[in-house]
């Protein structure tokens, strides 16, 4: 597992108790381990009507920061989809797939649901545009994510809420960091980078570069 304060991979090495309510059927309990790496602690917490172990201790997982050419709004949603993940891998989920709608539409893919807004970027031919094929691979895995066939996300349902595993919501993030490396960072780096050349041929008196 990755400890959610550093990020490093660690082995898990929990140890905890169990509670039985009084007069209740179902029992609550906790688990802690301690990361060897950044020395910080981990808690997590389940009772008898939940499936997965809710973490507590850190709130949320930590991730690398949105680079600053992301849209605000884009932004935020994001944010919000890393700090409910915890909590509720579903609301996560339905969080980072608005924000993949929302990136893929404001960059000419617009369909009537989020399945084939991703099938339109899959099938990209223009060479500047097409997608790596290492984000090709994820972001194509991600529309099996509750079966986006079965559950379209249109506008009206962008925040839908579908059964996913926490590693597959977690996954949904890791889809939208790439995205964000692909549609703003990387733009955003070819144009300084294009900026600055210019800038040193115009200074030499030759002609500026193309594109």
């Amino acid at each position: 597992m990755k400890c959610p304060h550093c990020t490093i991979g660690i082995h898990e090495s929990w140890s905890g108790k169990s509670f039985q309510y009084y007069n209740q059927p179902f029992a609550f309990a906790y688990r802690a381990m301690h990361c060897p790496e950044c020395d910080k602690w981990i808690i997590q917490i389940k009772g008898d009507t939940e499936t997965d172990w809710t973490l507590i201790l850190p709130r949320a997982a930590s991730r690398n920061p949105v680079p600053p050419e992301v849209p605000r709004t884009i932004a935020a949603d994001y944010l919000e989809a890393c700090n409910v993940l915890p909590i509720s891998p579903k609301a996560s989920a339905a969080l980072s797939r608005r924000c993949l709608q929302a990136m893929l539409r404001a960059h000419g893919y617009t369909a009537k649901d989020l399945a084939k807004e991703v099938d339109m970027l899959l099938a990209e031919t223009d060479a500047s545009k097409a997608i790596p094929i290492s984000l090709r691979t994820v972001i194509d895995g991600i529309r099996n994510f509750g079966n986006f066939s079965a559950h379209p996300i249109t506008d009206v349902t962008s925040l839908q809420i579908i059964d996913v595993e926490p590693e597959e919501a977690e996954w949904c993030l890791q889809v939208l960091e790439e995205c964000f490396d692909h549609f703003y960072v990387r733009p955003a780096q070819a144009a300084k980078r294009k900026a600055a050349l210019d800038a040193k041929l115009a200074a030499a008196g030759k002609p500026l570069s193309k594109g």
